[in-house]
């Protein structure tokens, strides 16, 4: 069966009443993905919160369509109840996620809730809110893993996280919204010349992992601290 078919079929069987919509994001929803080099990424908006049983059958169901579909190179599902997207204190992270970054393929489409954003920093801030936690919680785990293939995956994960989170320090209006990997990594390096080095170094790893986990896990920590001062810097002024 077709991918996204599959997946759209398997979550709505197995989530049942609790299903509000479902959205593609991602090199999928573009139509620009490529087999054995792109990842389905999936948005599940649901009408509550799940049991521990129906987030355990979940988490089964995205590891059977990962067995099943070769094609992609990771499922990943993130999932917000109705209540949590359609909140106001959650405008910029959930409202502009579905307007701008979403395509529905189940159920109504609440991005018509929702009128379009202007590019901010604000917004970026929002959307990429926990990339610290993220991206250290990615060292750690890089450097636990005893399995190599595991490492390189985790490697990858980590250098798309980052490329996108560099979003965070953009000018704080004007400019447009990056979509692709190598869209972030050029805004990036055009504002950020002295770190277009380190910018190439991830994208390469976001698309074809390979570097010794200790090289990059070093390089993760460093452009962590860097973006951190960035950051202090840009409020303090």
């Amino acid at each position: 069966m077709d991918l996204v078919a599959d997946a759209r079929a398997a979550i709505a069987s197995a989530l049942g009443e609790a299903l509000d919509s479902l959205y593609l994001y991602g090199s999928v929803a573009r139509g620009c993905a490529r087999a054995g080099f792109s990842d389905l990424d999936l948005t599940v908006v649901l009408v509550r919160c799940l049991s521990g049983q129906e987030s355990a059958r979940l988490e089964q169901l995205r590891q059977d369509l990962q067995l099943r579909h070769t094609e992609v190179v990771k499922i990943d599902f993130d999932l917000g109840t109705r209540q949590e997207v359609l909140d106001p204190a959650h405008l910029y992270s959930w409202g502009y996620w579905l307007k701008h970054e979403c395509r529905c393929i189940h159920g109504a489409d609440l991005a018509q809730q929702f009128e379009a954003f202007e590019p901010s920093r604000a917004i970026a801030q929002a959307v990429n809110g926990d990339y610290v936690q993220v991206l250290n919680d990615y060292l750690q785990r890089i450097a636990g893993t005893r399995n190599d293939t595991e490492a390189l995956r985790l490697q990858r994960e980590a250098a798309r996280k980052l490329i996108r989170a560099t979003n965070v320090l953009r000018p704080c209006s004007g400019g447009f919204w990056p979509r692709t990997l190598e869209e972030f990594a050029d805004c990036f390096a055009q504002l950020h010349p002295g770190m277009a080095q380190s910018m190439a170094f991830f994208l390469a790893q976001s698309r074809t992992p390979e570097a010794p986990r200790a090289r990059f896990n070093a390089e993760l920590s460093a452009f962590i601290s860097w973006i951190r001062r960035q950051r202090a810097a840009s409020t303090a002024v």
